[in-house]
């Protein structure tokens, strides 16, 4: 991560040296996805693109932008032609309540002012349902932030006719929208504008200068909170905090004073600020959020500190524990090898800023936030929009548990001398389907995020694999995985375009979680069946190299494809379905 582009942003800093720090962000050669956005303004947003594109660069993605026409948001989105050339993968509109059309006046009817509600919110929701159908991808919405002055003082929050009252049932509306909706996600200025400080925000300035509904230094804190949207779409959420403990989860050091002797707990105030900040770590840990130790320490006195009786979190709460005296940097790794992920999946949380600068400089990638005062830690950590959460999952909300069990699963392999006795002791089930609507927003999930088992790396809208699955000239799969130690939940995609008599694989995508399981055994069982059910006779495969996908290089080979081409180290491989043996051995598989 930039330097300039971390969390506290110094805004100056930032819009002064835009130019110079997308230089170097382009010069890194970083790996990145391509995406066209379309940034539809109700207000001037030149600069809120320009800062947008730096973070979205940071965070591994290549953005090429459309832009409206100052004001003509709604113009553009119903009407514009050249929107629909563009055809964008994105939709940000930025609106805000200068771009509310009509308010309540004194005289006014709470009927009449409920038809005013009900007006601006239709207008809004015919450019979003039209966006929709048009376009099919994700859309992001401002909210409303409140007005800057209050006419009825505080009867204005309250009061039907109060200007405060009817934003904020405006936003409601918003909000019950974005809930039945997919692809539909809320920005929320007005969180951010209280956060920033309304007046400073709204400052009327530089509406009437330079017609920006914000103040300008508040640029940067919006596009962040824009961009953290975007990342979390296409899988570039953090999945696991890994946590020293000293100074970090409680005061002073357990090997010095004893568990006994370390600050956590209501007796003192510095006790109770370790105290709240281990309690948001545990309220993560509720929403999938994976939590990891790392720390310079002997074994016995971790887990004492940690069984602490005042402390919230306990010994059971994390996934692995490495308290010894290695290097950091060499314990974070083997952390990410134990979980199957990639470092730079992993936040790293630490007190000292030189054992994060250790870290960081050896795994590029891996983001260690700065943690200058215990008092500032759930901030430190909240603001960075590590974990932005556009989906909420049961795989998600379950993350923890499938990543335990998979520790479970590791040390029992070590007591089987064949590893085929190991997998057959797992007593596996899978479930493989046809895409399901209940699964819908995993499976497109799965795309965006998945990088090591994905042979293509597609990424797909929730609205692009609903017209998927109702598509007949395309096979989709998906596959669940249950053993004795838990539900896997969904784990592997496939999706397949019937082409005559050659089935296109344009998808093969499957979770880290269950690597080497032979689930993709299973999975080319059904989809051999599928194809053959719907008339095709030979099977291509797609490889396309990533950075992140070298693992599944010789997939196809491996499974007895023939080569047919290859440009570069991208590969396309075909299979002959007569004569095609199943290759399951492991896994009793249900299909109906």
């Amino acid at each position: 991560m930039h330097t300039l582009l971390s969390y506290p942003f110094d805004p100056q800093a930032i819009l002064k040296k835009r130019k110079s720090i997308r230089r170097e962000l382009l010069a890194s050669g970083e790996p990145r996805i391509k995406k066209k956005i379309a940034v539809l303004g109700g207000s001037t947003t030149h600069d809120i693109i320009s800062v947008l594109d730096l973070f979205l660069l940071d965070f591994g993605i290549e953005p090429e932008f459309y832009e409206s026409e100052f004001g003509l948001y709604y113009e553009d989105a119903m009407f514009g032609g050249a929107l629909r050339d563009f055809a964008p993968d994105l939709i940000y509109i930025h609106t805000s309540r200068r771009n509310i059309t009509g308010l309540p006046a004194p005289s006014d009817s709470p009927e009449f002012v409920s038809e005013l509600l009900d007006a601006q919110f239709s207008r809004l929701e015919a450019m979003w349902e039209h966006l929709a159908s048009e376009f099919r991808c994700p859309v992001i919405q401002n909210n409303f932030e409140p007005p800057f002055y209050r006419l009825l003082g505080n009867r204005d929050a309250w009061d039907y006719r109060g200007h405060t009252n009817f934003v904020s049932r405006l936003n409601m509306k918003l909000y019950e929208y974005a809930s039945s909706r997919q692809d539909f996600y809320i920005n929320d200025i007005s969180y951010l504008c209280a956060d920033y400080g309304l007046l400073k925000w709204t400052d009327p300035f530089y509406w009437h200068m330079y017609k920006y509904c914000l103040n300008l230094d508040a640029i940067p804190a919006l596009s962040y909170s824009v961009a953290c949207i975007i990342k979390s779409i296409y899988g570039k959420n953090k999945k696991s905090l890994v946590l020293d403990l000293d100074n970090t989860l409680w005061g002073g050091i357990v090997g010095d004073d004893g568990a006994e002797g370390i600050e956590i707990g209501h007796e003192t105030s510095i006790g109770q600020v370790y105290s709240e900040f281990q309690a948001y770590l545990k309220e993560l840990l509720g929403y999938g959020i994976m939590l990891n130790v790392d720390s310079k320490n002997d074994e016995e006195n971790a887990i004492a500190g940690l069984s602490h009786p005042e402390g919230t979190l306990r010994p059971q709460d994390f996934i692995s524990i490495k308290a010894n005296w290695e290097p950091k940097d060499l314990n974070f790794a083997e952390i990410a090898g134990e979980l199957n992920i990639l470092p730079e999946s992993m936040v790293f949380v630490d007190d000292n800023p030189a054992e994060r600068a250790i870290v960081t400089g050896q795994l590029p990638g891996v983001c260690a936030p700065l943690m200058d005062a215990p008092e500032h830690y759930i901030t430190a950590i909240d603001r960075c929009g590590f974990f932005e959460a556009t989906k909420l999952s049961k795989d998600d909300l379950s993350r923890n548990e499938m990543y335990r069990a998979n520790a479970q699963r590791t040390k029992l392999q070590k007591s089987f001398r064949s590893y085929e006795d190991y997998l057959l002791s797992l007593d596996m089930h899978a479930l493989i389907r046809p895409f399901e609507p209940v699964y819908i927003s995993r499976i497109a999930q799965l795309t965006n995020k998945s990088n090591q088992f994905n042979l293509t790396t597609r990424r797909f809208t929730e609205s692009q694999m609903q017209a998927a699955s109702r598509d007949p000239d395309i096979i989709t799969l998906y596959g669940k995985l249950t053993d004795k130690f838990g539900d896997n939940g969904v784990i592997s995609v496939v999706m397949g375009r019937i082409d005559g008599e050659l089935l296109h694989i344009e998808l093969w995508l499957m979770s880290c979680r269950v690597l080497k399981r032979n689930m993709e055994h299973a999975m080319l069982d059904e989809l051999v069946r599928a194809a053959e059910k719907a008339g095709a006779k030979r099977l291509r495969g797609y490889y396309y190299k990533t950075p992140k996908n070298s693992m599944v290089k010789d997939f196809y080979k491996e499974f007895g494809f023939e080569l047919v081409s290859e440009d570069g180290e991208d590969t396309v491989w075909e299979l002959p379905i007569s004569g095609y043996a199943p290759k399951n051995t492991v896994i009793k598989v249900n299909v109906e």
